[in-house]
C-alpha cells in the first residue's frame, strides 16, 4: 500500500508544491486538492500548506475557512484523519476551530524569515511519532501573522493535556504565548505549526550545520510519521 496524502491549494497558497515534494520524498503519493472541490479524492491524510490564502485579507485564513473543501477536511479530521496545517494552514486550523486559539501579527510587526530551532514537546501525535520528546530540530520559519495567542484558561489546558507540540528555543520570533510554535488536538491527529518542515526535507536544501552534523532534513519526520501511522493501520 502507498499512502495518499492530499495537499490543498487556495488562491495565494505558495508552498503547496514544496509540501507535495516533501510527501513524495517521504514515500507517499501526493494528491493535489483544489479549494473549490467538495471531494478529498480518497486521500489518507491532508496537508494545509503555507502561503497567503486570499491575500490574508480580513485575517489570515478567515476567507479560506469557507472554501468548499474545508467542510470535508473538518469532517475527516473529526473522524480521525491526520491533518497537518503549516503556517497559513495553522492559521486556517484555528479559524475552523479544529485547533484552539488564534494567530495575530508578529509582536515586532514585521515579516520574518530565519532558520528556527524548535523543541519537540509531544512525540505521540500522528505527525510527530518519528521524533523524540525533548529533541531539538531546526527548520525554516517565515511569517508575518505568526504570533499564537489564546486566553490563559486555554493555554493552561493545552499545557496540562500535553497538547503543546513544539516550542521555540533560543528566541521567540513572533511573540507567541509561552513560546508555542505548534499544537495538537486532543486526539493527536490534527497538528498545526508556524515553521515550515517541508523546507527541510532534502540534504543540501534545508538548514544544515557541519558542527552539529545536521543534514538539513529535520522536517522530513513530520511526513514519515504520518505515513508510518497510516501503514500501521492499513
Amino acid at each position: 500500500m502507498t499512502a495518499r496524502i492530499g495537499v490543498v491549494t487556495f488562491p495565494g497558497t505558495l508552498d503547496d508544491r514544496d509540501a507535495a515534494r516533501a510527501v513524495r520524498l517521504a514515500g507517499a503519493e501526493a494528491v493535489p486538492l483544489w479549494h473549490g472541490s467538495e471531494s478529498l479524492e480518497d486521500v489518507d491524510a491532508v496537508v494545509l500548506p503555507g502561503g497567503f490564502s486570499y491575500g490574508d485579507y480580513l485575517r489570515a485564513g478567515a476567507i479560506a475557512r469557507f472554501a468548499p473543501i474545508m467542510d470535508k477536511v473538518v469532517d475527516a479530521a473529526n473522524g480521525g484523519m491526520p491533518v497537518l496545517g503549516i503556517c497559513n494552514g495553522f492559521q486556517l486550523l484555528t479559524e475552523v476551530h479544529l485547533l484552539p486559539g488564534s494567530m495575530i501579527k508578529n509582536d515586532h510587526l514585521h515579516f520574518i524569515c530565519r532558520d528556527q530551532t524548535l523543541r519537540v514537546e509531544n512525540a505521540e501525535t500522528n505527525w510527530t511519532s518519528e521524533y523524540r520528546e525533548g529533541e531539538q530540530i531546526v527548520i525554516p520559519l517565515k511569517n508575518q501573522d505568526g504570533q499564537y495567542v489564546a486566553d490563559d484558561y486555554t493555554l493552561d489546558q493545552l499545557e496540562g493535556e500535553g497538547r503543546v507540540a513544539f516550542r521555540y528555543v533560543g528566541w521567540n520570533p513572533n511573540g507567541s504565548r509561552r513560546d508555542i510554535a505548534g499544537i495538537t488536538n486532543e486526539r493527536g491527529n490534527v497538528v498545526g505549526l508556524m515553521p515550515h518542515p517541508e523546507h527541510a526535507v532534502e540534504p543540501g536544501f534545508g538548514p544544515d550545520s557541519v558542527e552539529s552534523g545536521r543534514a538539513g532534513t529535520d522536517g522530513l519526520a513530520f511526513f514519515t510519521s504520518a505515513i508510518k501511522g497510516l501503514l500501521a493501520h492499513a
